[in-house]
């Protein structure tokens, strides 16, 4: 077998970083030079879908290397928000959804609409987007739908995150960390090559975060995070042109979550003024978690095409206790276990770079176990306040019976024995997903050359299955008495009667279907660091079954059967009161009557939500000016959305679910830019432009939300930052001094689609200043250095509307050493 110039070029990296010692090839760069690094160059990464660097594509991007995400503080997927134009993530509360939001396309629950892939193996559960980066090398974020060659749930974008190369990284990489607000974090990473076939790494990390908010129910800090686990890595070189790479990874949080403080009545008299601005809950909430993934990389270089498999397997264990009411009453609870087991498979096939034709073909699927049990109850509160609903509204339609000089008032009385009131749910939701992919890039097309087409088409195949249990048992107690009046006498009509209420759903459903996702690129490269590109694609974020429906429709039916007890017993008696009119009997038999009508529930139609897709065009442009002193992507797009996908609480608020909101349309514009001003000062800046609104959306005659803004898309994101390099002379107690700091921003933002709420623009202004020696750093960084006061996320729920704040100023020291 021929040697492959790509393994030899890998490996010939590889030795002479290892054998300089242990410093990343970032900071092995000649000092000498005033030109911006190129991190795709620098750092050799395995990607098995495509031939050229990001830059070389006809898509929008944004790389990350390991020293800008630490200058900027980057220590989750998170931490990203605002420094990629049109990319925002809202603060859930807690690791167990990571809302992604990029050009108007997002998700707050359910499936996701921007995918993320790490170390080429693909996390499918929005759950496990949330994971520590104490390990990570390089960051990429793609914007625009990525769907031809990555699949479901990358319509919004794709972020793929790589860790560090044991054959890259030599030695061992210690970090401790401490700031305000009791926050501590420590790391240790080792790095090492036995011989030129052989390397591995294995690495520990901790984190303590304190807390930023307290519960003035209690006095505690609400938010506290305890996180701890590790990483080990191998990769074997076999042969010159195979490599297989090995990884498995094990984190565990602990977190007390969801800090959101009151901010008002939506509809209906404020009763509630003096929580206003306060955070206020009885319940304690929290979320606890195990991820483990693992997975491995092959990659087979032939004579003509490079074959790759990555094989991934992703265990997911969680618990939600959540305060669903989010008040000091004692209203009502829900807890969410998840156990979720993903298998994924991909097998590709590669031309070779630099071939006039290039081509990528494969197959790929995955299938996840996923059960989740998903119980709401009802507190003593609760109770009380379904009691009081009960009797009042019944209570508004029991006529006053006239007899003479006196009248009697007919009392309807209807109680929910116990303090509490369980309704439980148990799903089982496990997905099949299978799909096909051919792309090709024609280069130098019609013989003029720095020309080239790209056409692909995926075929995308996905079966769901939902099989469900949630019901409830609970026994009431129903009297109706009368009232004389002025002799304020009571008489008992129907004594107290005790009845049993068994309601439940029970059943199996599933669905599927098939997409196809085309996509279609023209681009010109003047030479090999500029190019002009046109896109046309389709991306699509599957459909999928709203378990937390179920809360509902029992609550329905558990009201239709208490009706139908009160009703059998009622109606009779009523009827042989002579001093009732024959109306007053049929009214109030109707009225029993109709309350009593048990709903006839399609759980199908109910529960299930239909897919999204949409259509993306877009134009941009990746230049390297001045000789190699500015690098500066641009782009402009268009996107049609269908069907998409909201978030929002259920009628009674017993959860959230996702509804399919017509069609709307988003526009706009990215620009972004590095600069290397000296050899000591460079500037990096961008600005994403987003205006989506919807253009087919009407609930009803009344409700009716044409022209509003989607919510939770920034109309506007930027950010500025800039570093500074003090040189010290030779010998001298430090090799230099760092100065960093950016400003980001974001906003308007519009938090619900009446579009009644909302975040203006805010920025926070964030700092590090690094003290550097050979391979040591001691570092003191500040965020949001003014103290901006924004909103980081707001919903309504049950006429309410909570807010959760942004995180206030806080500042850190880090220590680096690697040896």
């Amino acid at each position: 077998m021929k040697k492959n110039i790509a393994i030899v070029s890998l490996l010939a990296v590889s030795i002479k970083s290892a054998l300089a010692g242990p410093v990343s090839p970032e900071n092995s760069l000649p000092k000498d030079t005033t030109k911006v690094i190129d991190i795709e160059e620098v750092v050799v990464i395995a990607t098995p879908k495509e031939n050229n660097r990001l830059r070389q594509q006809a898509t929008s991007s944004t790389s990350f290397s390991q020293s800008a995400m630490r200058n900027n503080s980057v220590t989750s997927v998170k931490s990203l928000s605002a420094l990629v134009p049109n990319l925002f993530i809202p603060e859930y509360g807690s690791k167990l959804t990571t809302s992604v939001y990029i050009r108007g396309i997002g998700s707050r629950i359910n499936t996701p609409a921007v995918g993320l892939y790490v170390d080429n193996i693909p996390f499918i559960d929005k759950s496990a987007f949330d994971f520590n980066y104490s390990d990570i090398e390089r960051i990429d974020v793609m914007r625009g739908p990525q769907g031809t060659l990555y699949g479901r749930n990358t319509m919004g974008g794709l972020i793929r995150v790589f860790t560090k190369s044991p054959f890259t990284y030599q030695g061992t990489d210690l970090r401790l960390g401490a700031a305000t607000y009791n926050n501590y974090n420590a790391s240790l990473t080792h790095y090492h090559r036995i011989s030129n076939q052989f390397a591995f790494s294995v690495g520990l990390f901790y984190d303590h975060k304190g807390g930023f908010f307290k519960n003035d129910f209690n006095g505690k800090r609400i938010d506290t995070d305890n996180e701890f686990g590790g990483r080990i890595r191998a990769i074997y070189l076999p042969t010159e042109n195979l490599k297989l790479d090995f990884t498995v990874n094990y984190e565990y949080t602990n977190q007390g979550g969801y800090p959101y403080e009151y901010t008002g009545k939506v509809k209906g008299e404020e009763d509630r003024a003096e929580y206003i601005g306060r955070i206020s809950y009885d319940n304690a909430c929290g979320y606890k978690r195990n991820l483990l993934n693992t997975g491995v990389n092959l990659e087979y270089q032939a004579d003509n095409f490079i074959l790759s498999s990555v094989t991934g397997f992703q265990y997911l264990r969680d618990h939600m206790d959540l305060d669903q009411d989010f008040t000091e009453q004692n209203i009502y609870t829900m807890m969410q276990k998840q156990n979720s087991k993903t298998l994924s498979e991909e097998i590709v096939l590669k031309s070779k770079p630099e071939r006039r034709w290039q081509w990528t073909t494969g197959v790929s699927g995955f299938y996840q176990w996923l059960d989740t049990e998903a119980p709401v109850t009802f507190q003593k509160d609760g109770v009380n306040w379904l009691n009081s609903t009960i009797n009042t509204n019944a209570n508004k339609y029991m006529p006053t019976i006239s007899m003479g000089a006196m009248s009697m008032k007919l009392n309807f009385n209807d109680v929910i024995n116990g303090e509490q009131l369980a309704i439980p749910g148990k799903f089982s939701t496990p997905i099949l997903n299978g799909a096909i992919f051919h792309q090709s890039t024609f280069n130098d097309l019609f013989g003029l050359k720095g020309l080239s087409f790209t056409a692909g088409l995926r075929m995308d195949y996905e079966s769901l299955k939902l099989d469900y249990y949630s019901g409830c048992q609970f026994t009431h107690t129903y009297s109706l008495s009368g009232t004389l009046t002025p002799a304020n006498k009571v008489i008992e009509m129907i004594p107290a009667q005790e009845f049993n209420v068994n309601n439940g759903y029970d059943g199996k459903l599933s669905h599927d279907y098939i997409q196809l996702l085309p996509k279609f690129a023209l681009q010109y490269d003047f030479d090999s660091r500029n190019n002009i590109y046109a896109s046309v694609s389709k991306g699509y974020r599957s459909g999928g079954y709203n378990i937390q429906m179920f809360s509902d429709l029992l609550q329905n039916d558990m009201q239709a059967s208490m009706m139908k007890h009160v009703a059998d017993v009622t109606i009779p008696v009523v009827n042989n009161v002579p001093m009732l009119n024959e109306e007053q009997k049929q009214m109030i038999a109707g009225m029993l009557n109709g309350m009593a009508q048990s709903p006839q529930t399609d759980v199908k139609a109910a529960t299930l939500y239909k897919p999204e897709y949409s259509w993306n065009y877009e134009i941009g442009s990746h230049l390297t000016l001045f000789n190699g002193k500015l690098q500066t992507d641009l782009s402009a797009f268009y996107m049609d959305t269908r069907d998409q996908q909201l978030s929002r609480f259920a009628e009674s608020g017993l959860g959230r679910i996702t509804v399919n909101a017509g069609k709307s349309r988003s526009l706009g514009a990215e620009a972004s830019l590095r600069a290397q001003l000296t050899d000591q000062f460079s500037l990096n800046g961008n600005y994403g432009y987003t205006y989506a609104t919807f253009t087919d959306y009407v609930i009803s005659e009344t409700e009716n939300y044409n022209g509003n803004y989607v919510p939770f898309v920034p109309k506007h994101t930027f950010a500025i930052g800039g570093q500074y390099i003090f040189p010290l002379r030779k010998n001298a107690i430090l090799d230099n001094i760092t100065l960093d700091a950016n400003y980001r921003a974001a906003g308007r933002i519009y938090w619900t689609e009446q579009n009644n709420a909302s975040q203006a623009l805010y920025g926070t202004l964030n700092g590090r200043l690094s003290l550097n020696k050979g391979n040591g750093q001691i570092g003191f960084w500040v965020n949001n250095a003014l103290n901006k006061d924004y909103q980081a996320f707001y919903f309504e729920t049950m006429s309410r509307g909570f807010a959760q704040k942004g995180r206030p100023v806080q500042v850190g020291i880090d220590i680096r050493c690697r040896f």
